[in-house]
């Protein structure tokens, strides 16, 4: 692999920089071990602890499976390249994660995948259907997003964020899923959570025998118990604790996205 690194050399950026680095590296090494990626085309955002409203990206032509903290790219709200300069970016994922990143500052990432699970509902005209645990405990998270063509209209920004509102899920029909959190760490399990539900719709969708039915009082009542907005601030957030054990799995199969 070719691809320019950013030093970590004094001064050259904080350890808050470079946590952050190393977990949206470990969160790109993930995708590939689940099976999410689609070569190069997808991407995951970081925004960068501090004032200068700059974020992480994955250099255009890596690999997910090759992506440590050193390599990933940092740019500002305009899309352009602070470091390492010339490098390329997709972009499509310059569009699709600046439109949160500008408009949310409190999200910390954005994660979108193309995924065949999350593909397949996301282009079926109910999309997420409430007909499993899994999709009703994600059920007040999910919005839709129409599909416009390839992401690269900067005019399309404001309907992304509008779309997606205070949801963590956003369904992008006919194209894939995204997911956001206030750290890495939460946009990965709600993606997973999103994508475990996609694919036990496509399971049951496949067998072509009719859905038993949930009643709406249990649809309403298990949506609510998912829904991280209607429990107390001090219950444990989506990601608390999965993500440490996301991170020990990633550094028992390939620990080099710490370089």
């Amino acid at each position: 692999m070719s691809v320019a690194l950013v030093s970590r050399s004094a001064g050259r950026m904080t350890d808050a920089e470079w946590q952050t680095r190393v977990d949206l590296a470990a969160c790109y090494r993930l995708v590939h071990h689940y099976g999410w990626a689609d070569l190069t085309a997808t991407h995951i955002s970081a925004r960068v602890p501090g004032p200068e409203h700059h974020f992480l990206l994955n250099p255009y032509g890596v690999l997910f499976d090759e992506i440590t903290a050193s390599s990933l790219v940092k740019v500002d709200l305009d899309g352009r390249v602070i470091d390492p300069p010339g490098v390329e970016l997709n972009p499509a994922g310059f569009v699709i994660h600046s439109a949160v990143h500008m408009a949310k500052p409190e999200l910390a990432c954005v994660l979108h995948t193309h995924t065949a699970a999350g593909t397949g509902v996301a282009t079926q005209r109910d999309g997420l259907l409430p007909l499993t645990q899994h999709s009703l405990l994600i059920w007040n998270e999910i919005a839709y997003h129409d599909f416009e063509g390839a992401a690269t209209d900067l005019d399309e920004r404001g309907r992304i964020v509008a779309d997606l509102g205070e949801r963590k899920i956003l369904i992008l029909r006919n194209h894939g899923l995204l997911t956001v959190g206030r750290t890495v760490g939460e946009a990965f399990v709600w993606m997973y959570r999103a994508e475990r539900a996609c694919r036990m719709q496509l399971a049951f969708q496949g067998a072509n025998v009719p859905a038993y039915p949930v009643p709406e009082s249990v649809i309403r009542k298990t949506a609510e118990q998912g829904s991280p907005r209607l429990h107390a601030s001090n219950r444990p957030q989506v990601g608390d604790r999965e993500w440490p054990a996301m991170l020990r799995l990633v550094d028992r199969i390939d620990p080099t996205y710490k370089n």
